[in-house]
């Protein structure tokens, strides 16, 4: 009896937890532009400082790939009132924890700290936007971990050039072209100076976005932005690119060859629109539905019932300017490449003209459902959303709305998004093999 009745409140407190998903947060400007966003949630002691700038890999120019990462370490360096590499010492000394990530899109820097400690968090936060010191000592100490990092995750990491593949057969003009982490002899190309000036034009007030985020006072830690981040200066305004590609209407065939593996592996990439695009949605829940899980279509097909792949996947890799659709597949035995591809396409034709049962449905929103709760379960993911939606998006809102989307989506509109896209003159085939095979 005790038992049932653990199980049963366990059962009311997900039911709550599942009902209380919106978000509140107050959002407005500096006069400096730097865009703020408060959320107070005073259930634990923890807070969030996070900025994220709106510069990435497709701000960067042809020779000179990988700016945007290797700022991301860059600015850990040290600054005008914080000493080289005294950074991650004062967050761990005073209970935080910190990290940075980059994308095409964005670059992201953040801190969890007890709550007694937010004025820390902006603090240094400011400091790295006003006066990081950029110098050759600097540049040349994270040159090499950068370098490092390539080594690897990409350099000696099975399949780890695989989106290094796709990006430069898929995007001939756009900066997507290239990857984020970029081409070594790019940064070792590159001056001071340029250094410098790349800085001054992507990490100004007004190219950021700061998130604070759990258990705050939000009168206090207004007060405390505007000290510290109300004196810096505006940057230049910065323009994102906007580089159209032209449509894909035969098929690509390409070949990549890999040291680092044994078993070829084949791919199929679709261009797809902005992830800002309903379509993009759509396009998210059609790759749950082949790929997600063991009872996804492509799975049961290739891997369980005909034993002609080892592994399949599929992503709708969603960017601010275009996706890619990506599909995957490692043959099993003596099955050719060939051969999964014809598979792929059949279940590719099976989407374009039979509309997915009530049971496929249901699974797809449950299972959006459940992801829009886990993204929103900590301060961390609710700071990151913030981030992403006003920063990407042009829409806070997303993070109570977003949902919506999911479950507006038909199953008449899937089939449709599939016709539109996944086609076999608008893709990429790309035949991914072991070196030796060259």
């Amino acid at each position: 009896m005790r038992k049932i009745s653990f199980t049963l409140l366990f059962a009311i407190a997900s039911f709550i937890g599942m009902q209380a998903q919106h978000v509140s947060y107050e959002e407005y400007n500096l006069a400096n532009g730097l865009r703020v966003i408060l959320h107070q949630d005073n259930t634990a002691p923890v807070v969030v400082t996070s900025v994220m700038y709106h510069v990435g890999a497709k701000n960067e120019t042809p020779g000179r790939s990988g700016f945007a990462h290797f700022f991301e370490h860059l600015l850990f360096e040290g600054t005008k009132n914080i000493q080289r590499g005294k950074w991650f010492e004062i967050v761990s000394s005073n209970g935080g924890s910190n990290n940075a990530n980059t994308s095409d899109d964005r670059t992201y820097y953040y801190e969890v700290f007890p709550s007694n400690n937010v004025e820390l968090g902006l603090w240094m936060e400011s400091e790295r936007m006003l006066h990081p010191v950029i110098n050759q000592i600097g540049v040349s100490t994270q040159n090499e971990v950068v370098k490092e990092e390539k080594r690897l995750r990409v350099d000696n990491q099975p399949y780890g050039q695989l989106l290094k593949a796709i990006k430069e057969n898929l995007f001939k003009k756009h900066p997507y072209r290239w990857t984020t982490i970029g081409e070594m002899e790019d940064l070792d190309a590159a001056t001071l100076d340029e250094f410098l000036e790349f800085f001054k034009k992507f990490y100004g007030p007004n190219n950021a976005t700061l998130v604070v985020a759990g258990d705050i006072d939000t009168a206090e830690v207004k007060k405390m932005i505007q000290n510290y981040f109300g004196p810096i200066p505006s940057g230049p305004e910065v323009i994102q690119p906007n580089i159209q590609e032209d449509p894909i209407t035969s098929e690509i065939r390409a070949t990549w060859y890999d040291p680092n593996i044994q078993v070829p592996m084949l791919i199929h990439a679709y261009r797809t629109p902005s992830m800002k695009e309903r379509d993009a949605y759509v396009l998210d829940m059609i790759s749950t539905l082949v790929s997600q899980g063991k009872s996804s279509r492509l799975y049961k097909n290739l891997v369980d019932d005909k034993k002609m792949a080892l592994q399949v996947g599929a992503i709708n890799l969603s960017q601010e300017d275009y996706g890619s659709y990506i599909t995957i597949a490692l043959p099993m035995g003596d099955t050719s490449l060939a051969d999964l591809t014809a598979e792929i396409d059949k279940e590719m034709a099976r989407l374009k003209t039979e509309l997915i049962s009530e049971h496929e449905y249901e699974k797809l929103q449950n299972i959006y459902r459940n992801n829009f709760i886990r993204a929103n379960a900590s301060v961390e993911g609710i700071a990151h959303s913030l981030a992403t939606y006003s920063t990407l998006y042009g829409n806070t809102k997303l993070i109570n709305t977003e949902l919506d989307i999911y479950k507006s989506i038909t199953r008449e509109e899937i089939l449709e998004v599939a016709r539109k896209y996944l086609n076999a003159n608008q893709r990429l085939v790309l035949d991914y093999l072991p070196k030796n095979d060259q």
